[in-house]
């Protein structure tokens, strides 16, 4: 090892190569996960998609792992290196290397952080609408390799609606360069699909184009209290028909979340009793304020009239958003306020939602009749986010995980929405899988990456 050590010194410069007593401690694990036993034969960190190149084609021909690591912020250990490994971090790869106004495209390198992207792109007049809670942590090249979702997909979709070309390195070294800035290119296979989700087990993402939008002029924001889901099913209807486009986010909370936000985070207010059959918080983008927030306040009236809404606060101005934004963040803060708990990222058609969320807190209550949930989430696009506690100690994390993904399963739904599979979720795959499709998973992982070194273990 101490020859392909100096090779990779060669490749990517000496201090670049982080070994032994030089390992930092920030690369062995993610936000969730620490590493397994054992430590990385070493950190490589290059600069460019040349150097990437030349540092696949030693690993390749050593036989030697590779594991992809962006902003290290994933939730579910994708990023985590397995012993003896090239931990290849593409922190240095941060630069935009063009706005192009004409094309409304934007294209940056993998290491560029998430919101580096979404200012520039706002300094050139335009909106890139990905947006997560680790916007100033997160790269770009995670945010690919795990499809990631945010706040506005409903409206702009997940992080693959938002690519157009990409860069790719593949396990052997070769580079697939497609940095296409055109919507509409049907030349055979769409490769990029291939590697945006699939978490660095196939490629290592390298460049990127991504599509922009205008510039939103207004921003309406509020906080609806419902009855119950039933309610929360007919304002959805009813926002989506009246809203129409301008319709950006429509954010679930249930009363168990909004009392753990609200008690535990004093701090943000009560801008809605206690108590209600839960909260929504509704968001809309258009191209003028005044006409657009009389549309959206009226818009609500009509919802309370029809009884879909209980109470409501309409947001006057940005303060008053970014406040109940802040409810909704709180999750953010769960650290804090429900530790230690287990944490899932689900998807189950909309319609079906509110009787899943029923079910799981049945079943978990039959079997550990203290048990604590925490439920809310992104109720227009299908996904809900749980946590869950049973006593204050150490968690029986393999009995939780194995009651909600079986449910899952039961119910046809996916046992990832938008974190990604990594380390942790692997077992549990087979729920929203089907063999043939394992199979055939495997059958592409085993073409582009026949020596099986990159990201192991992780996905499949």
């Amino acid at each position: 090892m101490d020859g392909l050590l100096n090779e990779l010194r060669g490749a990517v410069g000496a201090e670049q190569v982080l070994a032994g007593i030089d390992l930092d401690a920030r690369y062995l694990g993610d936000w969730m996960t620490a590493a397994p036993a054992g430590t990385p034969l070493a950190v490589v960190r290059p600069k460019t998609s040349a150097e990437v190149s030349a540092v696949m084609k030693l690993c390749h021909a050593a036989r030697v792992p590779v594991v992809p690591q962006g902003g290290l912020t994933g939730l579910a250990g994708g990023a985590v290196p397995v012993p003896g490994c090239v931990a290849l971090s593409l922190e240095r790869m941060s630069q935009i290397d063009e706005i192009d106004p004409a094309a409304a495209t934007l294209s940056a390198h993998a290491g560029t952080p998430l919101q580096t992207i979404q200012e520039a792109a706002h300094a050139a007049g335009f909106l890139f609408p990905l947006d997560l809670g680790a916007r100033g942590s997160c790269r770009i090249g995670g945010n690919l390799s795990t499809n990631a979702g945010g706040n506005r997909v409903l409206r702009y979709g997940m992080t693959r609606d938002l690519v157009l070309g990409l860069e790719v390195v593949l396990a052997d070294g070769t580079v697939l360069t497609h940095m296409n800035k055109m919507l509409k290119n049907n030349t055979g296979y769409d490769l990029k699909q291939l590697f945006i989700g699939s978490e660095g087990t196939l490629g290592v993402i390298t460049r990127v184009v991504l599509r922009l939008y205008p510039q939103p002029r207004s921003t309406c924001t509020a906080l609806c209290a419902v009855d119950d889901y039933a309610a929360v099913l007919r304002l959805l209807h009813h926002v989506k028909s009246s809203l129409g486009g301008t319709l950006s986010a429509f954010e679930m909370m249930w009363p168990d979340f909004y009392e753990c936000a609200i008690v535990g985070l004093p701090h943000l207010g009560e801008p809605l009793a206690r108590g209600q059959g839960g909260y929504v918080l509704i968001e809309a983008m258009g191209t003028d304020q005044t006409s657009d927030q009389a549309r959206f306040e009226a818009v609500l009236s009509e919802a309370i009239e029809m009884g879909c809404v209980r109470d409501a606060v309409v947001a006057q101005n940005e303060t008053d958003a970014r406040a109940l934004w802040k409810v909704r963040d709180a999750s953010g803060e769960f650290h804090r306020t429900f530790w230690p708990h287990v944490g899932f990222d689900v998807s189950i058609p909309t319609g079906q939602l509110g009787d899943f969320v029923a079910a799981c807190k049945a079943r978990l209550t039959e079997r550990w009749p203290e048990v604590e949930t925490v439920f809310f989430g992104h109720v227009g696009d299908a996904n809900v986010h749980i946590a869950v506690r049973v006593g204050r100690d150490v968690q029986p994390e393999t009995a939780i995980e194995q009651t909600v993904y079986g449910l899952v399963g039961e119910w046809q739904g996916s046992i990832s929405a938008e974190h990604g599979i990594g380390l942790l979720k692997r077992p549990y795959l087979r729920h929203s899988r089907q063999p043939a499709e394992l199979a055939l998973m495997r059958q592409i992982k085993q073409a582009l990456d026949p020596l099986g070194i990159l990201n192991p273990g992780k996905v499949l």
